[in-house]
């Protein structure tokens, strides 16, 4: 009893945005899409975790609701039960939809221009902003003897 009016007393103080906060996530996966074999969908879950929804695109298609994600959970499934390794379930998936699914991309081909991007981008500013700085001068330059007396001429005046 006294449990109980501890949590009914903890949960009155919390806001609803802490209970947001503290919820677990919700994932879409339905209770007919899992697997007997705890192993396999231990696999399908990971691998589910790094596809990309196709409809979503910043979803995972663990945590889409989409019908295509849906989809997609079953035939990684389907392709663990058949006996694929998880980098033959990713190929298959990758043959059929393409790279963007990858939320990783891959470092072949085209996938190059995404991982080299990021570091010449920051090495392309590094160097404008040394040029930038190595061109600026470092202290002011001293007043000839001429500009002093010119100076001295204009503060008497």
């Amino acid at each position: 009893m006294r449990t109980a009016l501890a949590l009914c007393l903890a949960l009155s103080v919390l806001t609803p945005a802490a209970l947001v906060l503290t919820a677990p996530p919700a994932l879409a996966v339905q209770p007919d899409e899992i697997l007997p074999d705890p192993a396999l969908e231990a696999r399908a879950r990971a691998i589910s975790r790094d596809l990309r929804c196709p409809v979503c695109q910043g979803e995972a298609i663990d945590d889409s609701n989409a019908p295509i994600s849906r989809d997609l959970r079953l035939l990684v499934r389907e392709r663990l039960v058949a006996g694929d390794s998880d980098e033959e379930v990713v190929d298959f998936i990758v043959a059929r939809y393409g790279e963007f699914v990858l939320f990783n991309p891959r470092a072949s081909g085209s996938g190059w221009i995404l991982w080299l991007a990021g570091p010449v981008m920051l090495l392309a500013g590094g160097a404008i902003a040394f040029a930038i700085t190595r061109r600026r001068p470092t202290a002011e330059p001293e007043l000839s003897e001429a500009e002093r007396a010119r100076l001295a001429e204009l503060m008497k005046e």
